[in-house]
């Protein structure tokens, strides 16, 4: 008689990574609020507990305070400068402050300004192809994927494409603590590095446009004003930090996941290029099937319960988007990628007063970018070497797509 495998859900285990789903299958069927002992948290699976997690406030997004505070040796002062810069990111904060910032922010990114760049975002993508139109093979994640997003925002924000790749390493230097790489060495000298190096240039660009405005998201974000007032200088140094970090990171994975997705499943692909109306409907599968949102982080604010268990005040939770995002309660054939699947009310970009701020701008990109991509290369296929996916709990997508174009 065969005895079935612990039910141990490890993301540092290069096979969870590649396929975390059958691990959440189990979870939601035999343990869907489960206690994590190697990872000291709550893991939860199931889509209607994800949504409580993301509703109820309970639990707060706040987790950067509880686990600063409790430092006690170097790393605190390590982390001082990291902390005052992604603590005032919206998606760390709680009402009444998350209100006062989203409601300043709503008037300055928002679907009317996203809707005028689908041409800008058209070019954009255009551009990037250009780049390695006539080669045989490229790293989709890196010569694509990773700069559509970046030089839509870095656009956006009034920065020079050219500084791409020392924001990029900023960028990989501040992911090695928000949510990923949890074994990384150096992991807090690296953060500080990061985080020092892209508050300074933001810094900088903000005085610059204060003396001269221009016509920029950071010069609206200068000017934006309520009955409360306007975002503090922190604030506004923070937010671009996380409209950079967060409107670029999560793209990327979202371009990878999806092309991913559909080299896995050639007649969908197929169908994608008979039926190009399908393509706003096969974003939002892709956002489902395998989204660039493994997680929503939390700590329990107040003593909580949820599926039987009482989670305490001071524990952490992760809910588990990319889970209920497969969960058979919620979703027909949840495992089967299905371009014109309708109802789809997927978890991606969260549910409640933290849906993103960016969803629309990451939706426009997708389609965008997966639109040009199967009308320029109709041969299209995988390429040579093997995808390599992130060592994350809040993020998921590849790092590495080989792929062939010709």
């Amino acid at each position: 008689m065969s005895v079935a495998a612990p039910l141990v859900f490890d993301p540092a285990d290069e096979a969870v990574r590649r396929n975390p789903f059958a691990v959440f299958a189990r979870l939601r069927d035999e343990d869907p609020v489960h206690w994590s002992p190697a990872l000291k948290t709550w893991v939860v699976t199931r889509y209607d507990d994800v949504r409580d997690v993301a509703m109820t406030a309970d639990l707060s997004p706040n987790r950067l305070a509880p686990f600063y505070a409790s430092l006690r040796d170097e790393r605190r002062s390590m982390l001082a400068e990291v902390m005052r810069y992604l603590s005032v990111w919206l998606v760390f904060r709680d009402p009444p402050e998350h209100t006062r910032l989203r409601r300043l922010l709503n008037g300055v990114v928002n679907p009317k300004l996203v809707a005028a760049m689908r041409p800008s975002i058209r070019r954009v993508v255009d551009e990037v192809l250009d780049r390695v139109a006539g080669r045989d093979e490229i790293d989709f994640a890196s010569e694509v994927a990773a700069l559509v997003p970046a030089w839509v925002i870095l656009d956006m924000l009034g920065i020079p494409r050219e500084r791409f790749d020392e924001i990029k390493v900023w960028s990989d230097d501040m992911r090695t603590f928000i949510g990923t790489s949890r074994g990384e060495p150096a992991r807090y000298e690296r953060v500080q590095r990061g985080a020092h190096a892209m508050a300074a240039f933001f810094r900088e660009a903000i005085a610059e446009r204060r003396a001269e405005p221009r016509d920029d998201v950071i010069s609206r974000m200068i000017a934006a004003t309520d009955d409360e007032g306007r975002l503090s200088e922190d604030e506004l140094v923070g937010t671009c930090m996380l409209i950079l970090f967060g409107g670029h990171e999560t793209t990327t994975s979202l371009l990878t996941n999806g092309v991913n997705a559909l080299l896995e499943h050639p007649g969908e692909l197929a169908r994608l290029r008979a039926d190009p109306a399908l393509l706003e409907s096969a974003v939002e599968e892709f956002l489902r099937y395998d989204g660039p949102s493994l997680s929503i982080a939390r700590v329990v604010a107040q003593d909580h319960e949820l599926g039987g268990r009482v989670l305490a005040r001071g524990e952490r939770v992760y809910a588990m988007v990319s889970a209920a995002n497969r969960d058979p309660r919620q979703f027909e054939r949840p495992d089967t990628l299905d371009l014109g699947r309708s109802p789809n009310r997927h978890l991606t970009f969260g549910f409640g007063i933290h849906f993103c701020l960016g969803a629309p701008l990451a939706r426009l990109e997708g389609q965008a970018c997966v639109a040009a991509l199967l009308e320029r290369f109709p041969r299209l296929a995988r390429g040579a070497g093997e995808p390599q996916w992130l060592d994350a709990m809040v993020m998921r997508g590849l790092t590495r797509l080989p792929l062939r174009l010709a």
